[in-house]
């Protein structure tokens, strides 16, 4: 077979491919047959030679110039967009750093099907970016208002539980639960003052109890979220020392080796009393 019969074969076999009209090991077999012969002589020279470095050849002979030009033009645009970041107005910048994000979780979303730790890479990056953009505009600003961090938190951590869920990914579920918990210490800490030994475990325990609870309720439906419910509750149920040794004072500081050791034991015995249900919950 000629060149260009063969270059005319290994497109259809692409568009197959990307229409999803035969799986992807019967494409690869397919273009391994019809395959410029240099290019597969080349890969199989090659010790690192694969199927994904012989896709990503016949990508870039197959490309277009379109394809060329908006690959450039996007990592141009993105080089502009970092290096004049600075003197963009507010709002320019606001909408920036929300359109990389929403561009980033739509590409993590996509590239999951295909390949899950690539895309939940590209999610995080994309979660992370609203969070490190917001506070480098704090800074560039100048808005050291606490309150404005504490806000910033508190979306991240709503948007990182509600996409979470809705996108199951377990992690990015618990991390928005870990960053509302720190919300909650730093609300704490600065309209409370100092507090007695009682007042800061009244301060945690119904909210250990309201997870544990929710994690209970919702096993039903989904499980996935149950276990992080149940993994947050865990969490929040030692809250009480970390805050203290943080935050109080050190009559207070004095007595957590005791208090943790009494939490370790009631904890322990809560979770062997009710092993039965609590690991159908999360299993």
């Amino acid at each position: 077979m000629n060149s260009d019969r063969r270059q005319i074969v290994v497109r259809e076999i692409e568009h197959w491919r990307r229409s999803k009209l035969l799986p992807d090991q019967y494409c690869d077999f397919l273009l391994n047959l019809y395959a410029d012969q240099d290019m597969d002589s080349q890969s199989s020279r090659s010790p690192g030679g694969s199927s994904h470095a012989r896709k990503a050849v016949a990508a870039v002979q197959q490309a277009t110039g379109m394809q060329w030009f908006l690959t450039f033009g996007t990592f141009t645009l993105i080089s502009f967009v970092v290096f004049y970041f600075s003197v963009f107005h507010p709002l320019l910048q606001i909408g920036a750093i929300v359109l990389g994000a929403v561009v980033l979780l739509w590409l993590g979303q996509r590239l999951r099907r295909h390949n899950e730790a690539a895309g939940l890479a590209i999610t995080g990056i994309g979660m992370l970016l609203l969070l490190g953009g917001g506070l480098f505009m704090f800074s560039l600003h100048e808005i050291s208002l606490w309150w404005n961090q504490v806000a910033l938190l508190g979306f991240c951590a709503l948007l990182w539980i509600t996409y979470g869920i809705k996108a199951h990914i377990p992690v990015l579920h618990l991390c928005g639960w870990i960053t509302s918990i720190l919300v909650y210490a730093w609300l704490l800490s600065h309209y409370t003052g100092e507090a007695k030994w009682y007042e800061i475990q009244l301060y945690w325990l119904p909210l250990a109890c309201l997870f544990g609870w929710g994690s209970w309720f919702i096993h039903r439906w989904r499980k996935a979220v149950s276990a992080v419910l149940f993994v947050t509750c865990a969490l929040v149920w030692f809250m009480p020392e970390l805050y203290a040794m943080l935050f109080s004072e050190d009559e207070i500081i004095a007595w957590l080796q005791l208090q943790l050791i009494v939490k370790i034991a009631v904890g322990g015995g809560l979770l062997f009393l009710m092993r039965k249900k609590w690991m159908v919950w999360i299993v």
